[in-house]
């Protein structure tokens, strides 16, 4: 088959096959293929771009495995103390849920107690076996204390460990960095890091979804792997998803060289490269997955990631750094919204469980953190952002009130089109209903608008009202 063919068959809602998708490996084209994702993109996702407001808690920097390209993991001789203790996780979380932060991502090194006499000693002191079941008391006790959702990125786990921090953590994460088994050999970057070979990975994902837990993985690309790998590593965790559908995010995170690591002087893969990437992730997974890139890692360049099909930054955070790319600074919020402004779309807040599974609960949430997911999201599983209701004697938020004010500037075509429709006195279909029910951004201010000028012509600028009494006989 040929590759616009497979291109063809994509727009038209089907996904590639896995021979199909290693046909696009040698394909250069990456204006063409960004254009199919961004089409599939827009149909899943709208005119939104979302993000995760979180604090980052490193909950320890120990760690067995010895990754070519991480500064994140660190020896004992280089820490203070090897955890964060349960007071210093709980102050992070604390001015976290202060700034208006929602998730509380927990990043940890892979089982140092199996390498490292220190972490045995320290988690024996606490009165723990393991990192995991430290994990599990900070996790339970950031929730209950400051109702901050966590999510988990724990390595590796058995069975019984994905049991046991599934009531405290709505969602978890782990990123398959690549399927390649070639990477793990002598002088690539996963040689010596045993939790790093793909099948120990995949098993820990997989065991995720027979748990029913909401998952984030992804790849790294820029490490020594080829394309094909890179398509490789796609199709395994799309292989994952069709058995077990609890994967909400794809990840295409890019190498960034640091200093003091054996790839400091690596090459970073180039902006080419990333876009690319995305836009085959896109490809091969469809308009319903979400698709990440890190802001923080590609300054700059934000519109054109948009323009190759993602639909989510990610977590950012307004109080602590990234840990683990401590030399890429988060963006500032305000300038976030303007680069996606720019790229045609509007920013908007996510929790860290995505809709798809904050909407359904019962399968998805352990019951003792259900509660609390739904009371933060709206009907569409977004996180309300402000407390406003109707009736109330505050006025709604600045942000709602701009947005109806102001002439919308970048209102989605299909849109425009129902609203051309009103105007034009034509019957709507329930589709079209819902299409307008789901407005954000420019979107919402376009309907406002077009219900405005409607109400003025058919009744003019006057309203109403009748003055009623209720006679309740009961």
């Amino acid at each position: 088959m040929s590759i616009a063919r497979v291109l063809e068959r994509a727009l038209d809602g089907r996904l590639p096959t896995d021979d199909e998708a290693l046909l696009l490996a040698d394909f250069t084209d990456t204006a063409a293929l960004a254009g199919v994702a961004a089409t599939l993109r827009d149909r899943g996702f709208l005119n939104l771009v979302t993000y995760s407001r979180k604090v980052f808690i490193p909950l320890t920097h120990l760690c067995r495995d010895v990754c070519h390209y991480c500064t994140f993991a660190q020896t004992p001789s280089k820490l203070e103390v090897p955890y964060m203790d349960l007071d210093a996780v709980l102050e992070v979380a604390r001015n976290g849920a202060r700034l208006g932060c929602k998730e509380a991502l927990f990043t940890l090194g892979e089982k140092p107690e199996l390498r490292y006499r220190a972490a045995r000693e320290w988690l024996a002191e606490h009165g723990y076996a393991t990192t995991l079941e430290y994990l599990r008391d900070a996790a339970e006790a950031v929730f209950k204390e400051t109702g901050l959702l966590p999510h988990l990125n724990p390595g590796n786990m058995t069975p019984e460990e994905i049991e046991m921090l599934r009531p405290v953590s709505p969602s978890m994460g782990i990123m398959l960095e690549s399927a390649s088994e070639r990477l793990t050999e002598k002088g690539m970057p996963h040689y010596g890091s045993p939790d790093k070979i793909p099948a120990v990975r995949l098993k820990t994902l997989d065991d995720a979804g027979a748990a029913d837990i909401p998952f984030t993985t992804g790849i790294l690309i820029g490490i020594g792997e080829t394309r094909r790998e890179r398509i490789e590593s796609l199709l395994a965790i799309r292989g994952v998803q069709e058995r077990r559908g609890h994967i909400q995010e794809i990840i295409i995170q890019n190498f960034r060289a640091k200093p003091g690591t054996k790839m400091r002087a690596a090459p970073e893969p180039d902006l080419e490269e990333l876009l690319w990437t995305i836009a085959v992730a896109r490809i091969l997974f469809g308009e319903s997955m979400s698709v990440q890139a890190p802001p923080n890692l590609s300054p700059g360049v934000l519109p054109q990631i948009v323009a190759a099909g993602i639909n989510d930054w990610g977590g950012v955070s307004p109080l602590t750094p990234d840990f683990v790319n401590p030399e890429a600074p988060w963006p500032h919020l305000d300038d976030l919204a303007r680069e996606t402004k720019a790229a045609g779309k509007s920013l908007h807040e996510r929790l860290t469980i995505y809709p798809e599974y904050s909407q359904n609960v019962q399968r998805w949430v352990d019951p003792g953190l259900a509660s609390a997911v739904l009371d933060a999201i709206d009907g569409e599983g977004l996180p309300r952002t402000d407390t406003w209701s109707p009736g109330e004697d505050e006025p709604p938020p600045a942000e709602i009130l701009d947005q109806i004010g102001q002439q919308p500037k970048q209102v989605s075509s299909d849109v425009a089109h129902i609203l051309e429709s009103v105007r034009r006195g034509e019957d709507l279909t329930e589709a079209d209903i819902v299409r307008l029910t789901r407005a954000r951004g420019d979107d919402f201010g376009a309907v406002v608008q077009a219900a405005d000028a409607l109400r003025q012509e058919t009744a003019g600028d006057t309203v109403s009202f009748v003055v009623n009494r209720n006679i309740n006989y009961t």
